[in-house]
């Protein structure tokens, strides 16, 4: 039997939002640690009695140089306080019509929570998408991903579909299978290095695209400008 489709349900949903927290780390490759450290059967009580040294060994490097407060706050969701972030409020998009933005390109950012930069691509509970011209920035989608607790599945070729129409992808990490599917699609990655709030990035490529941007920038803009995009997923009506 398979390990993963016989979780509990609130075991499977511990396990997903705490790989949303560790850089480059799938959920079945949590899964596959917390077997190493806890055996068979995962209980909630297990996991409630796990530590970061548990982890840590359990891994043998596996989780890299992943920092103390990072492997903390993925242990706090695996013991169920971060179950609440699955409910997180969700940012409202504006209406958009294509041609409303000259100018413009379309961006996907990875989040979990509110209107932050706060997802790896692996794991992020939606995609923000936003329309960027020099003029404004406009939020016009809100894509969930795909189910987090299905913890068997490869989510990645799901989730460049889901922002197959974009040009530019924002995370905080994504492996490097992934970056080349997203670059085969023809979207350009950008990690950034921490968790920060999405407007002041927003702002950050307005200035750039206002005044004389880099060639790969302005190659993306151009080619944004003759792209035939299919109708929004999850835009405001």
């Amino acid at each position: 039997m398979n390990v993963a489709n016989s979780l509990p349900r609130c075991v499977a949903l511990r396990i997903a939002l705490a790989a949303r927290q560790l850089p480059d780390t799938s959920s079945g490759q949590l899964l596959r640690i917390l077997l190493t450290a806890l055996d068979e059967p995962l209980t909630e009580a297990k996991l409630n009695g796990l530590t970061v040294q548990d982890l840590k060994t359990a891994a043998d490097g596996a989780l890299g140089d992943i920092d103390g407060s990072t492997l903390r706050q993925a242990l706090k969701c695996l013991k169920g306080e971060g179950e609440n972030e699955a409910s997180a409020e969700t940012p409202q998009p504006q209406p958009y019509r294509e041609d409303d933005l000259p100018g413009s390109i379309r961006i996907a950012c990875a989040s979990n929570n509110g209107e932050l930069l706060d997802g790896h691509f692996g794991s992020c509970a939606r995609f923000l998408i936003y329309q960027v011209s020099a003029a404004e920035a406009r939020l016009i989608a809100v894509r969930p991903a795909p189910n987090i607790a299905r913890l068997s599945v490869d989510h990645s070729a799901e989730r460049v579909a889901l922002i197959g129409d974009c040009d530019l992808l924002c995370v905080l990490s994504i492996g490097g299978p992934a970056a080349a599917r997203v670059v085969n699609s023809g979207i350009h990655p950008i990690k950034r290095g921490s968790i920060g709030d999405i407007q002041p990035l927003l702002i950050e490529l307005q200035q750039v695209l206002a005044g004389d941007p880099p060639p790969w920038l302005a190659k993306l803009r151009a080619r944004a400008g003759d792209k035939q995009r299919p109708v929004l997923a999850g835009a405001a009506p």
